[in-house]
């Protein structure tokens, strides 16, 4: 993050944080008047806080910093991916020093809805209901779409299928990268779970590696290899390639193509945050979870990150297609927590050892 930028973030952000801190220390004062200081724990809760996140510090740690910043709020920060926070917690149960779960994927939220507590509706109200838990343990607070990048200068999309059964055809045999081992790509092998079924989904699998895929760690280096041409697709999150193109330009030859048939190739996954119903410090779990959705934070995802904003009202990056658009399969959130099943099928079919 630029130091203009960041200058910009905290002068929008620190009236909206301050007004919201100020207002919970209130309302901790007037609930504790009659406590005895030792008794009166409430007055340190707006003074520290214990973030487990499954995204990275690139992405949401300038944020983190902000919030810390403008608050006077001492944030710890425990990374890691999803997946392993999520069975940290499980193993931690209510002793867990986490406050607030930062993750990358509704899996991992759904893996320890049983942690959580709910969410006011006031701040889930913010959020599309699609974008949200229905039971309202968790919101989400940005957005990807997956996608297929491909080489711009050996495709046009009329050359790509209209949907990801069409790469099982032979004559993609060697030529499509992909990260079995990226949380991403496990929540889309769930949603297929969910829409295709156990079956299908494995069939499905079982033929793309018959294709041959080259196999890449995450996404960054899936669009790395589209555009150099070691392979001329690849499965991804949309917002990767954007970051080739400010460092690389225009002429970098890759382009996202967004799959229109309503299947899980064209997945809506949001990142998500809910806070532990273990917490010490509800107060101030709720008032971060409140400035993630603030619009100078929404804005933050938008055009640093380039994902889609959550909190309505606020605008995606120009040329991305509006989340309207998008033909995203009818999977609720709620439904991709099995993570579990789909690390069992990876595992089964040979694309995971």
């Amino acid at each position: 993050m630029s130091q203009e930028h960041r200058s910009a973030l905290r002068n929008h952000v620190s009236r909206f944080v301050w007004l919201a801190v100020i207002s919970l220390v209130a309302l901790s004062a007037c609930s504790g008047s009659g406590a005895t200081p030792a008794d009166d724990s409430s007055a340190a809760e707006p003074r520290s806080l214990v973030v487990y996140s499954g995204r990275s510090e690139s992405l949401v740690g300038p944020l983190i910093e902000q919030f810390q910043s403008d608050t006077g709020i001492q944030v710890g920060v425990r990374w890691g991916t999803t997946a392993q926070l999520a069975a940290t917690l499980l193993e931690e149960g209510s002793n867990s020093p986490a406050d607030v779960f930062l993750a990358q994927d509704p899996g991992g939220l759904g893996a320890v809805e049983a942690l959580l507590a709910p969410i006011p509706d006031s701040i889930l109200n913010l959020v599309d209901a699609r974008f949200r838990d229905s039971a309202g343990r968790w919101v989400g607070v940005s957005g990807r779409a997956r996608v297929v990048v491909y080489n711009t200068d050996r495709l046009s999309q009329a050359d790509l299928p209209g949907d990801l059964w069409g790469f099982t055809q032979p004559q993609w045999k060697g030529r499509i990268g992909w990260a079995p081992t990226n949380a991403s790509f496990q929540t889309m092998i769930t949603a297929m779970r969910v829409t295709w079924g156990e079956a299908e989904t494995r069939r499905w699998l079982e033929r793309i590696l018959a294709n041959d895929p080259k196999v890449y760690e995450k996404n960054t280096p899936i669009v790395a290899a589209v555009g150099a041409g070691e392979v001329d697709v690849g499965f991804v999150n949309h917002y990767y390639l954007y970051r080739f193109l400010k460092e690389e330009g225009p002429s970098f030859p890759a382009r996202n193509y967004f799959l229109s048939n309503g299947g899980p190739g064209a997945l809506i996954m949001v990142s998500g945050a809910g806070r532990l119903a273990s917490s010490q410090h509800q107060e101030t779990a709720e008032a971060f979870i409140t400035f993630l959705l603030s619009r100078q934070a929404q804005e933050y995802f938008a055009q640093q990150t380039y994902e889609y904003p959550m909190a309505q009202g606020v605008l995606p990056p120009a040329d991305l297609p509006a989340l309207e658009t998008l033909q995203a399969p009818a999977v609720e959130l709620s439904q991709l927590a099995d993570l579990r099943g789909t690390l069992e099928l990876l595992q089964d079919v040979g694309a995971l050892p």
